[in-house]
């Protein structure tokens, strides 16, 4: 017999149907959505980081279009600067209320605001990384994470919380390293849709 986390349905339903009705940008990311479909057809518990080899994560670039900047931690896990994002909760609703939570959470800046496309947040982009996420000693396992862009109010100013070792501003044109491609791309996609 199977335990299912609570809201494992909703939130199951919620990442199907996100999923089954954005449009990707190219090829690749189209490959990538039909893998987690597939993913999520198989794993039930698919959202949640229980399910091994791979789950479901959800993950905002915070940016502050006004000033062409973005806000990146200093994941302590990882080494590297990213984006605001991590695993799904049982109390989620849906991907994007995980991903803003999330946001919320990391960056400490209250009242950020995902973009939205008729009125509803979208995903947009996808990222499949490996990952140790249960510690070093412990096999990788694979994030399919859905990537969504946070706006912040102009000047919004960021309170670090105890999961960066670091958590700063950055212009578009200057990224920090270590960073990776899907940082580099995930705040390109969002420099583009926020003009």
């Amino acid at each position: 017999m199977t335990v299912t986390e609570p809201g494992t349905t909703s939130l199951h339903a919620d990442a199907v149907r996100t999923l089954n009705g954005w449009r990707p940008a190219d090829a690749d990311q189209e490959q990538l959505r039909l893998d987690y479909l597939a993913h999520l057809a198989a794993q039930p518990e698919g959202l949640y980081r229980s399910c091994l080899p791979a789950h479901v994560t959800a993950s905002a670039a915070v940016v502050d279009p006004a000033a062409g900047r973005v806000l990146l931690t200093l994941h302590p896990k990882v080494g590297r600067w990213l984006q605001m994002g991590g695993h799904c909760e049982p109390g989620d609703g849906d991907l994007a209320s995980a991903a803003l939570r999330e946001a919320v959470e990391e960056s400490g800046i209250p009242d950020l605001v995902l973009l939205r496309v008729d009125g509803a947040p979208v995903p947009v982009r996808l990222d499949r990384h490996q990952v140790r996420c249960a510690g070093k000693d412990r096999p990788e396992n694979t994030h399919l994470d859905v990537q969504y862009v946070a706006l912040a109010p102009a000047g919004a100013q960021e309170l670090i919380s105890e999961e960066s070792l670091d958590l700063r501003w950055f212009d578009y044109d200057r990224l920090p390293e270590p960073s990776d491609h899907s940082v580099r791309d995930l705040v390109a996609r969002a420099r583009l849709l926020t003009g």
